[in-house]
């Protein structure tokens, strides 16, 4: 007895393929691989019990277990879910169609992104020689309101000076990152997510450690200049460039912030 496979069920058997493949990547990514194996094991016993065994009371009781853990892993995973819906409107060709519609004075646009990015590549730089520890975090899409909250207000123009006031080391905000959110300094102090992985080398400090965090939550820019060794590194989707120049650093803002 042959089955019978159209064009239709070809493409819904690579729906579902990409759609494991990327919950396994989200899984991975968020250190919680071990309970996508958990689920995916009892989907498949699920399936066997119900579909091929037909076994009518394990397979009923299974059910209402699917039906209830649905809500429970809703529950659970809601920052995740969250996370993968963002990433999902945010795009790279979505982004790219909204460039595209968006006001094409690309002229102006970097003479606008110069003013933000030069006080920032120069406090850094000057921080760097000085050995001032500094974690500055640049807001993109995703809204960082909820990291705003945890350190002091300030709404200020972004400029050298102030960001070197900041971090000095007898200042109390010099501990926590900056926040920095549509061309003005949101916020200080602020405290970010600290990332986990254990392929970071051990010779970086918490500052790295929570720059590769929230770069690994959100879409932000995270720039460090460590205490330790002067070197200036940034922290971009949950990628982490190490002793970055000057020029380098400035490149890099001007290449994911245009």
């Amino acid at each position: 007895m042959f089955i019978e496979i159209g064009i239709k069920d070809i493409i819904d058997i690579v729906l579902v393929a990409l759609m494991l493949y990327y919950i396994y990547r989200l899984m991975k990514e968020s250190r919680s691989l071990n309970v996508f194996m958990g689920i995916m094991v009892f989907v498949v016993l699920w399936l066997v019990v119900s579909q091929v065994l037909e076994m009518r009371l394990l397979g009923s009781i299974m059910d209402k277990l699917v039906s209830v853990g649905v809500i429970g892993l809703i529950v659970l995973f809601q920052d995740d879910i969250r996370k993968f819906l963002f990433n999902l409107g945010a795009h790279e060709r979505v982004r790219i169609f909204k460039r595209f519609f968006s006001n094409t004075d690309s002229k102006r646009k970097q003479e606008e992104l110069k003013q933000i990015i030069m006080p920032i590549v120069m406090a850094c730089l000057g921080m760097s020689k000085r050995k001032v520890g500094a974690l500055i975090v640049i807001e993109r899409d995703m809204p960082l309101d909820d990291i705003v909250m945890t350190g002091e207000r300030i709404d200020a123009t972004i400029s050298q000076q102030l960001i070197e006031n900041i971090f000095f080391k007898n200042s109390p905000l010099h501990d926590g990152a900056m926040i920095i959110s549509n061309k003005r300094i949101k916020a200080a102090g602020c405290i970010l997510p600290v990332s986990h992985d254990l392929d970071i080398p051990k010779e970086l400090g918490l500052r790295h450690r929570a720059a590769l965090g929230v770069s690994q939550e959100t879409d932000g820019i995270a720039i460090v200049v460590s205490e330790e060794t002067g070197g200036v590194s940034v922290a971009i989707k949950s990628d982490l460039q190490l002793r970055l120049t000057a020029e380098k650093l400035e490149s890099i803002l001007t290449k994911e912030m245009i």
